[in-house]
């Protein structure tokens, strides 16, 4: 089974950008697809964007759709989530979630459909 570790997360003033990675291991990570979500405090666990295992398939949340950019290193083993434009409400602790995947262009919505999960990395945009 993978293991994922999410890193980038931080303090970033409105309009700044990061840059959160998702180093994966114990598996071969070409064989997962991933996904990026958010929990802010008091809500639900909702998607921001997933990738299929290929690299060829992305969806975004309408909510970050032109800022935020998914994207995956197969052969570094990890994935990606560029986030531009930083908003206050982007707020919240960032889990990335790998699922096995025999589909290559199969991205997946829901946290349901995810089997691992990170620890999480905490985002924080100040106003």
């Amino acid at each position: 089974q993978v293991q994922l570790v999410e890193s980038g997360g931080g303090l970033v003033q409105t309009g700044g950008s990061l840059r959160l990675s998702c180093a994966a291991s114990g598996g071969t990570f070409s064989n997962y697809a991933m996904g990026w979500f958010r929990q802010a405090p008091g809500k639900e666990r909702e998607l921001v964007a997933a990738i299929s295992r290929s690299g060829g398939s992305t969806v975004y949340a309408d909510s970050v759709k032109g800022r935020f950019t998914i994207s995956r290193d197969n052969a570094k083993n990890t994935g990606f989530l560029q986030m531009n434009s930083l908003k206050p409400e982007d707020t919240a602790v960032y889990y990335c979630a790998a699922v096995p995947s025999s589909h290559y262009y199969s991205a997946y919505r829901t946290r349901y459909e995810y089997d691992y999960w990170g620890q999480g990395t905490q985002v924080t945009v100040s106003s």
